[in-house]
């Protein structure tokens, strides 16, 4: 079966969990997952386990590590983050990364990845109304000097994430998934949110209890 995609753009993202407003937020929904035949009894319960977020961006990498390592021990699982197995600068190539998860005895990985964040902007009918849009060259004069206000608008963040299982014995995707999430939370809320919906999507398909 080919894992379906649902993936907005290709490129890892730097993103920040913690948004600093309160907004309406959504929990993270699943909108594509899929499942190897082999994975069906597979359990990582008592192994170590890597948790891995790829992400360029340092500070995100290893909070989110932190979070998802905790999320995961919660539910028994020996969990290491994998910023604190190895220098960020082994952790970029297979070829370099391989030897220290090896070294490291590590079972099975958990990988997030930050696949796109789209800023959507909605402004209410009083912006319309204002002095430097209700009139064409009120506005034209305002168009042109640049000036940012932050007037009468709201800001939604939709942000799109891969959910990742690996067996590093085997060297094989196990479950993958792909999940949506308008104003996510901070870190450790949006992460374990996350973790709770891949858990309920893989008991969905046989492959946890």
């Amino acid at each position: 079966m080919a894992m379906t995609r649902a993936y907005v753009g290709g490129a890892t993202l730097a993103i920040t969990l913690s948004l600093g407003v309160v907004l309406a937020a959504s929990d993270p929904k699943f909108t594509s997952t899929w499942k190897a035949p082999e994975a069906t009894g597979v359990s990582f319960v008592g192994k170590k386990v890597a948790a891995l977020v790829m992400s360029g961006d340092q500070n995100l990498r290893v909070s989110g590590e932190e979070a998802l390592a905790r999320v995961l021990a919660a539910r028994g699982l020996q969990t290491v983050a994998t910023y604190r197995m190895a220098p960020a600068e082994e952790l970029t190539t297979p070829e370099r990364a391989r030897p220290w998860f090896e070294r490291a005895a590590i079972d099975g990985v958990v990988v997030l990845r930050p696949v796109s964040r789209d800023v959507k902007v909605t402004y209410s009918p009083t912006i319309w109304v204002s002095s430097s849009y209700s009139t064409l060259w009120g506005y034209y004069d305002y168009g042109w000097t640049g000036i940012y206000t932050e007037g009468s608008k709201r800001t939604d963040t939709t942000l799109v994430v891969e959910t990742l299982v690996y067996s590093v014995p085997k060297d094989t995707l196990l479950w993958a998934g792909v999940s949506t999430a308008t104003n996510p939370k901070e870190a450790q809320a949006f992460i374990k949110q996350l973790v709770d919906e891949a858990v309920k999507e893989m008991r969905k398909q046989g492959l946890v209890k």
